[in-house]
Protein backbone atom coordinates (compact mmCIF):
# COMPACT_ATOMS: atom_id res chain seq x y z
CA UNK A 1 0.00 0.00 0.00
CA UNK A 2 1.30 3.51 -0.88
CA UNK A 3 0.67 6.41 1.59
CA UNK A 4 0.80 9.08 -0.87
CA UNK A 5 -1.60 11.69 1.00
CA UNK A 6 1.12 11.87 4.24
CA UNK A 7 3.82 12.93 1.15
CA UNK A 8 0.99 15.29 0.30
CA UNK A 9 0.32 16.64 3.47
CA UNK A 10 4.17 16.62 4.36
CA UNK A 11 5.12 18.87 2.09
CA UNK A 12 1.72 21.11 1.77
CA UNK A 13 2.60 22.01 5.16
CA UNK A 14 6.70 22.29 4.47
CA UNK A 15 7.46 19.59 7.21
CA UNK A 16 10.72 17.82 6.84
CA UNK A 17 10.79 13.94 7.19
CA UNK A 18 12.70 14.01 10.24
CA UNK A 19 10.45 16.14 11.57
CA UNK A 20 7.25 13.62 10.85
CA UNK A 21 9.71 10.78 12.50
CA UNK A 22 10.39 12.60 15.35
CA UNK A 23 6.96 13.22 15.85
CA UNK A 24 6.22 9.02 15.33
CA UNK A 25 9.63 8.33 17.56
CA UNK A 26 11.12 6.50 14.06
CA UNK A 27 14.12 7.09 12.16
CA UNK A 28 13.72 9.24 9.10
CA UNK A 29 14.44 6.05 7.35
CA UNK A 30 11.57 4.44 8.44
CA UNK A 31 9.61 7.52 7.94
CA UNK A 32 10.68 7.37 4.16
CA UNK A 33 9.50 3.75 4.28
CA UNK A 34 6.22 4.50 5.23
CA UNK A 35 5.63 7.54 2.83
CA UNK A 36 6.98 5.01 -0.16
CA UNK A 37 5.06 2.45 0.53
CA UNK A 38 7.70 -0.13 1.27
CA UNK A 39 6.94 -0.29 5.03
CA UNK A 40 3.12 -0.38 6.21
CA UNK A 41 2.57 2.35 8.96
CA UNK A 42 1.00 0.76 12.31
CA UNK A 43 -2.16 2.07 13.22
CA UNK A 44 -0.87 4.14 16.22
CA UNK A 45 1.54 6.17 13.88
CA UNK A 46 -1.45 6.65 11.70
CA UNK A 47 -3.13 8.03 14.45
CA UNK A 48 -1.00 10.41 14.97
CA UNK A 49 -0.64 11.57 11.81
CA UNK A 50 -4.42 12.25 11.31
CA UNK A 51 -4.17 14.37 15.19
CA UNK A 52 -1.44 16.26 13.66
CA UNK A 53 -2.73 17.04 10.13
CA UNK A 54 -6.85 17.24 11.48
CA UNK A 55 -7.95 14.69 9.07
CA UNK A 56 -9.20 11.14 9.55
CA UNK A 57 -7.43 8.06 9.13
CA UNK A 58 -9.52 7.06 6.32
CA UNK A 59 -8.64 10.03 4.40
CA UNK A 60 -4.96 9.24 5.05
CA UNK A 61 -5.40 6.02 3.59
CA UNK A 62 -7.23 6.95 0.85
CA UNK A 63 -11.25 5.80 1.52
CA UNK A 64 -12.66 9.11 1.96
CA UNK A 65 -11.70 12.32 0.21
CA UNK A 66 -12.81 14.77 3.47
Amino acid sequence: MTYGRIRNLREKYNHTQKRLAELLHVSQATYSRYESGALDIPIQALVLLADFYDVSVDYLLGRSDE
